[in-house]
């Protein structure tokens, strides 16, 4: 890359941290004393912010920079990346956006503990919370890393590591001094940028094949080295029946695992009623499901004007193929246009994950004050203090997510976004709908339901291609591969709820049918909602 370049994108990444910077100061300038102003942001967003705020904490370096590079890899195979996190949503509309609003107040644990025995279910639901965090933060990072080492024309060490580490400074700043109002307005200011980004690439690349969507397909065919079979399924997740089995894997972790993210959830507390959850959400399907059709157009076109060869060069898992392909629409290397573009790109994506990494940091932070640091305590402390403990939480977050986003630099985020939605479905999804659905449920049943599906999720990954076994994998050195799938959702999802029914049958507890019935009436009509 040219000085150019890394001047220009230089000053761009400087000048929206500037402007995140300024909107933390002024959002650390009110009280955030409180518990709900710092992790709810005292519940005042409306549902058009808050549909645009959900959508900058959602559309992240996965989406920007990992499904377009999987699709310019892998082509079709690529496609279910975007499908997986869209349709989502439709689960979170009709199953739970409005009923957390009503029964939680800050976190997961709210809504299942409202009718259990609180400590053993916060602390349980709490470390998941934080689990799934870490390993989004993780994908976040690698993306970052990605992206600098690109500018400055490095393909890894030092400009990478010095990248995760710097995210990593600037998410505890925004969380410890911002909070949730601070987070909030920074991802709405990134959602506006970045599909505004995503709008011009995509206009560019069908002005490059002057609209002609079926030369843009063919073409990229051609130049994959795959010839038609780069369109049609089976490039990555063809072949033999562990592909296969792969395939589904990381199908139902997508679809079902975006109602268990902890920072999905917290932002249905942050507006004043269940009406405005669900609008918010309608709001977002309709912003993230435009943005995923771009996707598809940028992913496509980085293929068929970059070609797979020059971005698995960059990059072997194909995080670069969008600044590439900017590069290259504005003129190619050492054009003025090339070179605004790219920077633009590059300073939107960087954008992205600094937004995505605050949201998320305060949801695990939340979870580690409200819910851990709470259950532990003997007398709850008084919520002064628990934001205090929050804000400390999230320096020790931030730490361990910089250790393991060095470690795992070479992987590709929206894989690892995948495992972290693996995660969230085995774990968090199976209590929550039967915290909201299932009348008998007990305490034993809710625990047994969270440990039941993170404890092999996280065994099953260990056990994975992902981290042993492989030239591609953490540690390519050594084998104790036993797992043959890199997603586990297919065993790990149907052992959480498997789990939390086991639990439940085999306990003594007599579920308190008053409870029950208070938090049910709370979850559909809102009566007595914070």
């Amino acid at each position: 890359m040219t000085g150019d370049h890394q001047t220009l994108a230089l000053l761009l990444f400087s000048g929206f941290v500037a402007v995140t910077l300024g909107i933390t100061t002024w959002a650390s300038r009110r009280r955030h004393g409180s518990a709900e102003e710092f992790y709810a942001g005292g519940r005042l967003f409306s549902p058009m912010e808050n549909g645009f705020a959900i959508a900058g904490d959602y559309m992240s370096a996965a989406s920007f920079l990992g499904i377009s590079g999987l699709i310019a890899l892998y082509g079709y195979d690529g496609l279910l990346y975007g499908v997986g996190f869209l349709v989502a949503w439709l689960v979170v509309l009709f199953l739970v956006a409005e009923l957390v609003r009503n029964c939680g107040k800050f976190t997961l644990a709210d809504v299942v503990a409202a009718r259990m025995n609180e400590r053993p279910v916060r602390i349980a639901a709490g470390a998941s919370s934080v689990t799934v965090s870490v390993l989004y933060l993780v994908a976040q990072m690698v993306g970052a890393g990605s992206l600098v080492a690109l500018l400055l024309g490095r393909t890894g060490g030092a400009a990478q590591a010095w990248t995760v580490i710097g995210v990593g400074a600037l998410m505890v700043i925004y969380v410890s001094l911002g909070g949730m109002r601070a987070t909030t307005w920074i991802q709405i200011v990134k959602a506006v940028l970045l599909l505004s980004g995503t709008v011009v690439l995509t206009v560019l690349v069908l002005l490059r094949f002057h609209g002609d969507v079926d030369r843009l397909l063919l073409t990229a065919a051609e130049r994959s080295g795959h010839g038609r079979a780069f369109l049609a399924p089976g490039l990555k997740y063809g072949g033999d029946w562990n592909a296969r089995l792969d395939f589904i894997s990381l199908g139902l972790a997508l679809v079902l695992g975006t109602a268990g993210l902890p920072h999905i959830l917290s932002r249905f507390y942050t507006v004043p009623t269940a009406r405005a959850a669900r609008r918010s959400v309608v709001w977002s399907i309709g912003l993230i499901g435009s943005f995923y059709l771009m996707t598809i157009v940028l992913g496509f076109g980085a293929a068929a004007v970059v070609g797979p060869q020059t971005v698995r060069g960059s990059n072997a898992a194909g995080n670069t193929a969008v600044p590439l392909l900017a590069l290259d629409l504005g003129g190619g290397s050492g054009s003025t246009g090339g070179t605004v573009l790219f920077a633009v790109v590059a300073a939107v994506a960087f954008a992205t994950i600094l937004a995505v990494v605050a949201g998320i940091t305060l949801a695990s932070s939340a979870s580690v004050a409200h819910d851990l640091y709470a259950s532990l305590r003997r007398r709850r402390g008084k919520p002064r203090s628990e934001v205090a403990v929050a804000r400390c939480a999230a320096v020790g977050i931030g730490v361990v997510a910089i250790g393991l986003g060095l470690l795992a630099r070479d992987l590709n985020v929206a894989f690892l976004v995948g495992l972290a939605f693996a995660v969230a479905a085995s774990a968090n999804l199976p209590v929550l709908l039967y915290s909201l659905f299932w009348r008998g449920f007990t305490t034993r049943g809710a625990v047994w339901a969270v440990y039941g599906g993170l404890l092999p999720a996280i065994g099953l990954v260990l056990l994975s291609p992902v981290v042993s076994g492989s030239p591609e994998s953490l540690f390519p050195g050594v084998d104790f591969q036993y797992f043959p799938l890199e997603n586990p959702g297919i065993v790990s999802i149907p052992l959480g709820f498997l789990a939390g029914w086991l639990g439940t049958v085999t306990s003594d507890e007599v579920p308190d049918e008053a409870k029950y019935a208070e938090t049910e009436v709370r979850s559909l009509t809102g009566a007595g909602a914070v």
